[in-house]
């Protein structure tokens, strides 16, 4: 439901959220399945990789087919003017790829999970709207935005001509808009369940809820925060500077600021990412219950430090 060009980029950061969330049961089902055959312990046998696959084959691979085919101008960010512009196989890799996307962003992050480097899990999370939103705020040609909000070629050709507030209205207003509209309900909607739900899931385990260090409400808050909020700024902010500065300067410059701002190990995102209780250390899924390991007892929760 998305423009074609940052389709792929969503698709792997729901996969990476997906598998973040669930990072608690993903590393259960390790455990479990540590000592079974390989069938029991194949990728189709995960039922949070099977669900994520089937939300992008049946919610994300649809309804952008719809806009493809209502609105195939603003669907392309205005690179096709038509049907016949776009060519049968781009659409052909377009509804592969949505899936494939998700997934890989899963078994992405579900490794990082696994290995206990979560967090690592969660910059693929950032990473991936980053790229998301910087299609849609600056693009190729850093008109990203207009395109966005250009329903029409022709609007799009005259955005210089009016003012943005006026095209934003237009767009507000138009079959586009409502389409998104809906289709985001059920889409965006199912996804944010989806996350709070396995979220939520995860803290029920035994000894996962004293990670979290603030409430629940405000736990999902900041998660929300991080996942979404942080790469749009990112993205303005990057904008920002290429536009300043140029793209030779810009980015460089933004790319040392948001090195020191999510790598560092005094990192107000880590503590932030600290505070939500989703994983951050490895449940070991070698070990029996009741082993000791460093010391300590290990049941279903044995974990060490990352």
């Amino acid at each position: 439901m998305i423009q074609i060009q940052a389709a792929l980029f969503w698709a792997y950061a729901i996969g990476a959220t997906f598998a973040l969330s669930a990072g608690r049961q993903l590393q259960v089902w390790e455990r479990i399945n540590a000592g079974e055959g390989p069938r029991t312990r194949s990728r189709a046998a995960n039922p949070y990789l099977a669900l994520t696959a089937l939300f992008a084959a049946v919610l994300m691979v649809p309804t952008g087919l719809f806009l493809l085919w209502q609105n195939p101008a603003w669907a392309t960010m205005h690179v096709a003017g038509g049907h016949d512009d776009v060519w049968a196989g781009f659409v052909l890799f377009y509804a592969g790829g949505i899936p494939v996307a998700a997934i890989i962003g899963f078994l992405v992050a579900q490794g990082l999970v696994l290995v206990g480097a979560g967090y690592w899990a969660y910059l693929q999370c950032v990473g991936g709207y980053f790229l998301l939103f910087g299609t849609l705020v600056h693009g190729w040609d850093g008109r990203g935005y207009e395109r966005f909000f250009s329903p029409e070629a022709r609007d799009f050709a005259g955005w210089r001509q009016d003012s943005v507030v006026n095209h934003v209205l237009d767009f507000a207003t138009s079959g586009t808009f409502l389409a998104l509209l809906v289709f985001g309900a059920a889409v965006i909607g199912t996804m944010l369940l989806t996350e709070i739900g396995w979220l939520m899931e995860g803290w029920s385990l035994p000894g996962a809820d004293e990670d979290r260090k603030v409430h629940r409400f405000l736990a999902i808050a900041i998660a929300a925060a991080g996942v979404y909020g942080l790469p749009f700024v990112g993205a303005l902010v990057a904008s920002v500077l290429v536009r300043l500065l140029g793209g030779w300067i810009g980015l460089p410059l933004f790319a040392v600021v948001a090195g020191l701002t999510l790598l560092s190990r005094r990192s107000p995102v880590r503590w932030l990412y600290g505070l939500v209780g989703v994983v951050h250390r490895h449940w070991r899924a070698d070990l029996d219950p009741g082993q000791a390991y460093d010391g300590q007892e290990t049941g279903v929760t044995s974990d060490r430090s990352a």
